[in-house]
């Protein structure tokens, strides 16, 4: 059960691969465990998410943590043993999904709209089950990834929302089942976008959509607009839904230097940061330590504003993927999957809270 009242989170799904590959974190000069250090300065929670099998079918891993069962269960283990809150974010799919894909796995391949409900089902309620019987309970369950243009594509791609209503209410459904007492969110991207919201949820209650708790919001200055919408955007969903709201996916660059010799490559060899130079002129802070940590304690600000307290907090996404050898945003197998062009390599190490040697930023005195 949800012990906090304001979330100061964190995902850290990739921490496992980036501590194999060789990754260490210090805080004031001390080595330490990130999940602690964070803990220390006040982190309350940590989202995972889950890939039904990130493996091709030769078993190839597809990288950017491989987070398969297994893989959430160790650091959600660490988490609870910290004390800490454990929010659960199902993908439905055996890697990324997000607004530009949403892939069925490739055991759904196949299945009709009744068959796939079924497998959504299944699977989650399974999951919650198999963590329960290890003692590490999600207490937030969030039902899909991003999922503003639809999940399992092309049969829950929007506009249809009667497909779309029906696999989310179908994850719904078992998490109430498996898990009486975790709050269920239905989680979209683009945190600044009224008109996308009204839409989305509009046409979600129409389709007769299951019931669900918590409105998660993706938001990046770089792309998401500026705070002022955020905040207007959260300011109306609270009260035209009656929801809590909590931006589940945010983060800000601290600075602009390449980190390519930290992960070995050369800088042809990997795609490049995700706040370029270019996208750092749509946002109205400076991509230094300062202005990362002054983006964070306005964000608070907003999310305390939000109408009758319906605010609950944040989530700051990958802050310790620092870039180290061997830790891909995709391998070769994950490209395979997706489609997408390489070089794989570290796209957020410039968003972390922690620099590019894995030392704690200033930043993180916001979570405290």
């Amino acid at each position: 059960m949800l012990t906090t009242d304001f979330i100061r989170g964190a995902d850290l799904s990739s921490l496992d691969e980036v501590e194999r590959c060789g990754g260490k974190f210090y805080d004031n000069g001390k080595q330490g465990d990130a999940m602690a250090i964070m803990a220390s300065h006040g982190m309350n929670l940590v989202r995972l998410r889950l890939w039904n099998d990130p493996y091709s079918e030769s078993g190839e891993p597809y990288g950017a943590g491989t987070n398969d069962f297994e893989t959430t269960c160790r650091l959600a283990e660490r988490a609870k043993a910290q004390g800490l809150c454990f929010m659960l974010d199902f993908h439905y799919s055996d890697f990324w999904a997000d607004p530009g894909k949403q892939f069925v796995p490739k055991a759904w391949r196949g299945l009709d709209n009744d068959g796939l409900c079924g497998a959504v089902y299944d699977f989650t309620e399974k999951t919650l089950k198999k963590l329960a019987a290890r003692g590490i309970s999600p207490d937030i369950v969030a039902i899909g990834n991003e999922i503003t243009n639809g999940l399992l594509w092309p049969s829950g791609r929007v506009p249809n929302f009667d497909n779309i209503a029906r696999y989310v209410g179908a994850g719904i459904r078992a998490t109430r089942k498996a898990l009486p007492g975790a709050r269920v969110m239905i989680h979209l991207d683009n945190g600044g976008k009224n008109e996308l919201y009204r839409n989305w949820f509009d046409s979600y209650f129409a389709a007769h959509g299951e019931d669900f708790d918590i409105i998660g919001l993706s938001y990046y200055p770089f792309w998401h607009g500026k705070m002022t919408d955020l905040a207007a955007n959260m300011n109306d969903i609270a009260e035209r839904y009656g929801k809590d709201l909590i931006v589940v996916e945010t983060s800000m660059g601290f600075s602009l230097d390449d980190f390519s010799e930290y992960e070995g490559l050369s800088q042809n060899e990997r795609k490049g940061g995700a706040a370029t130079a270019e996208l750092a002129e749509n946002v109205d802070y400076p991509m230094t330590k300062d202005g990362q940590r002054e983006f964070l304690s306005d964000l608070k600000k907003v999310i305390r504003a939000v109408p009758g307290g319906r605010g609950r907090g944040f989530v700051w996404w990958e802050p310790a993927w620092i870039p180290v050898k061997n830790s891909h945003w995709a391998t070769e197998a994950g490209l395979g999957y997706t489609g997408e062009k390489g070089p794989g390599g570290n796209e957020w190490a410039n968003q972390a809270l922690f620099d590019y040697k894995g030392n704690a930023l200033p930043a993180m005195k916001e979570f405290e």
